[in-house]
């Protein structure tokens, strides 16, 4: 197959999961890499000719190259939507990655950081309009557990600075209600009193660029490495690891399972519990450092 239907079809597909799915771009941009690795693995053989033996052995030589389980059912997923697309819009008649499964990995805990490094990276001086800007989205991802792609697609009218809430909306398009923290209230205050400086008279985005626009998710992820390194951070700093840091921190104070699952945005609770898994090794940890007989020999 020619690369041009290629690129129509996933034109297509990626037009489809934005306008009829609601996905973010960020979420569209994941599904893209994921459906060129498969263009990639199929190399001369036309997508209407697969079958799942192909799948079966592009998965096991992307397995053997040391992509985890993981890696692996969500390209198996997208695969898979894809050719369902194909086959409603496009008249293929085979989905060759039915009844596929991804080869398990072991599940590997989210990283967070300690209380006292997560105040390190958000709490620095801001003495210029980008800083001021980089201080109000981590103290944001940080206070209330927003997802990259969450905190980026936010408008200033979503927030709620007197009643300390920000209205957000997730996956699926699902809206919910975090609330604020003082710090996170104060940076944001701070960041909209200069936010014209930067953004187009035209902009509506809470969070702009160097060009007036709305920012961009790598340019958030460039921004925090940077600060990570300048607080002497030694973690691999990423947005997502404050909102892990986030669910960590509240849960050990609280212990309120529920509350961080609706605060994250989480459809299912089993999906909060893996902090309750870091939770537990924070408290060994304790115990290990405070109990006297926690490690001796008899």
């Amino acid at each position: 197959m020619s690369p041009a239907p290629l690129t129509l079809y996933l034109d297509g597909y990626l037009a489809w999961l934005r306008n009829e799915k609601h996905y973010s771009e960020l979420t569209a941009e994941n599904y893209a890499r994921d459906l060129r690795r498969l263009f990639e693995l199929c190399s001369n053989t036309p997508l209407n000719d697969l079958k799942t033996h192909h799948i079966r052995r592009f998965i096991a030589q992307l397995h053997s190259t040391g992509l985890g389980g993981r890696s692996l059912a969500r390209m198996l997923s997208a695969w898979r939507g894809f050719f369902n697309y194909l086959l409603r819009d496009h008249g293929f008649t085979d989905n060759p990655c039915v009844g596929l499964r991804a080869p398990k990995s072991e599940k590997a805990l989210p990283q967070a950081l300690s209380p006292d490094e997560a105040t390190r990276l958000v709490d620095f001086a801001a003495d210029t309009t980008e800083a001021l800007r980089d201080k109000a989205m981590f103290e944001l991802l940080y206070s209330s557990g927003l997802r990259l792609a969450e905190l980026v697609g936010l408008d200033p009218q979503q927030l709620e600075l007197g009643a300390g809430e920000v209205r957000v909306t997730g996956k699926g398009s699902k809206t919910r209600i975090v609330p604020l923290g003082s710090f996170a209230i104060s940076a944001l205050q701070a960041w909209l009193t200069v936010r014209g400086q930067l953004a187009n008279s035209d902009e509506i985005a809470l969070f702009v660029g160097k060009r007036g626009k709305r920012i961009t998710p790598r340019v958030v992820q460039l921004r925090i490495k940077q600060w990570g390194f300048k607080q002497g951070i030694s973690s691999n700093v990423h947005p997502h690891l404050l909102r892990h840091s986030f669910a960590t921190h509240v849960l050990q104070s609280s212990g309120d399972l529920r509350a961080v699952q609706e605060m994250l945005g989480h459809a299912s609770i089993s999906t909060t519990q893996v902090y309750t898994h870091l939770d537990f090794q924070y408290l060994s940890k304790i115990y290990d450092a405070a109990h006297p007989r926690a490690k001796r020999k008899p």
